[in-house]
């Protein structure tokens, strides 16, 4: 599969020079990065070319770059993936593409795939990526009235505000968080001792194995 993706990539390179800035396969995956301003043109040939004929776009997910590998990231702060799948070449390939601003905006896909629609719409309302030509771009996974956008790293965890049911109003209404804000701590992977004899015997008896074979 390896030598596959390496000859479909040599082909994504020569294809699509000059519309992107990298083609980069790593553990058994291809992953063309595209320039912000010709990825919809990138979308359109990885549909339409028979090299490719990505017929599906099985996902589109915001990402949020703000901080990343102890805050080192020095490229654009928003991107967005595209996961495609094509039945026929029985073959998946991801595109990511990088941007700034605020607004963030990219453009719609969803004239190229219609199953764009819900996934646009929900790294709208997550991230805050505006999705330019989306016919209906509007919150899909949040209420009408909620602030910001949760998936940004810098969204408070207890949110903006609550909401509750007010008796005397008859009618739900919204007001600012009454919780103490809190931070999320790392997580911290510690060594699990409990199957450490279990794995050093296993290791033993393996040498000792090889050790017979040789023998």
């Amino acid at each position: 599969m390896s030598d596959y993706y390496n000859q479909l990539a040599q082909t994504l390179r020569k294809t699509l020079d000059g519309k992107v800035t990298d083609v980069i396969v790593a553990f058994g995956e291809v992953t063309v990065i595209a320039n912000h301003s010709d990825l919809h043109d990138v979308c359109l040939i990885l549909r339409d070319h028979s090299a490719f004929h990505c017929e599906q776009a099985v996902d589109i997910c915001g990402l949020d770059y703000s901080t990343y590998d102890n805050s080192q990231w020095e490229g654009p702060r928003f991107a967005v993936a595209y996961h495609l799948l094509s039945i026929k070449n029985n073959h998946r390939i991801r595109v990511k593409t990088y941007f700034d601003g605020e607004p963030p905006v990219v453009a719609s896909v969803i004239d190229i795939w219609k199953a764009a629609d819900w996934f646009e719409r929900e790294a709208f309302d997550l991230f805050g990526i505006v999705f330019e030509g989306h016919p209906d771009l509007r919150r899909i996974l949040t209420d009408y009235g909620f602030i910001g956008h949760p998936f940004r790293k810098d969204f408070p965890l207890s949110g903006n505000v609550e909401m509750r049911y007010d008796e005397e109003a008859k009618r739900v209404i919204y007001q600012p968080v009454s919780i103490d804000p809190r931070v999320n701590q790392p997580r911290v992977i510690r060594d699990d001792h409990r199957y450490a004899e279990r794995e050093a015997a296993l290791a033993l008896q393996a040498i000792k194995a090889g050790g017979d074979s040789d023998a």
